[in-house]
């Protein structure tokens, strides 16, 4: 069987070498780790999470949302095996000293495109157009957190635009407000 050799246009070739490729940004992960440094660990999770070490039996509480536990490095090691969930619904969440983690610990994927704990309400100031783009990537514990957050500020009054209260149902899939 004979095999045959297409050559590339010219002008497919010369846009293919002058077209910039997209680079994602490089986490840099710390080749020497202390596995028992301390990690500042937040409430990822819009109410009382509670994780209990299934190595140590050690139970860790984080009474609200963005509350602040600090875990032993090897214990998150030992969550990504036991209770994974707490990462691909985002309820362990890291502030930006700590990133390196999340890729030493090979959860990159479910963080993508979690929102940090301190840009959480900077969602519900976006375009009704731009809430559903965003809702729509996130973690189904962070939709869920969202929904919880948007709840309590309708019900204060701080949301009062219907434009981003309907985007927000629409996104969500709940009702936000009795009609």
């Amino acid at each position: 069987m004979a095999t045959t050799t297409r050559k590339r246009s010219t002008a497919s070739a010369a846009a293919a070498e002058t077209a910039a490729p997209v680079k994602e940004p490089v986490q840099i992960v710390p080749k020497e780790v202390d596995v028992h440094q301390y990690i500042t660990v937040r409430n990822g999770f819009h109410g009382m999470l509670i994780y209990k070490s299934s190595r140590t039996g050690e139970t860790f509480v984080w009474d609200e949302f963005g509350a602040e536990q600090e875990i032993e490095l090897l214990e998150l090691r030992n969550a990504k095996n036991s209770s994974k969930a707490f990462y691909i619904n985002n309820w362990f969440m890291f502030d930006p000293e700590f990133d390196w983690v999340i890729d030493y610990l090979g959860m990159r994927q479910y963080y993508k495109y979690a929102i940090s704990i301190d840009g959480f309400d900077d969602i519900f100031k976006k375009t009704p157009a731009e809430i559903k783009k965003i809702i729509k990537e996130m973690s189904r514990g962070q939709k869920s957190s969202l929904a919880y957050r948007a709840s309590d500020l309708i019900h204060s009054g701080e949301i009062d635009s219907r434009k981003v209260i309907a985007a927000l149902e629409d996104a969500l899939g709940i009702e936000l407000i009795e009609k």
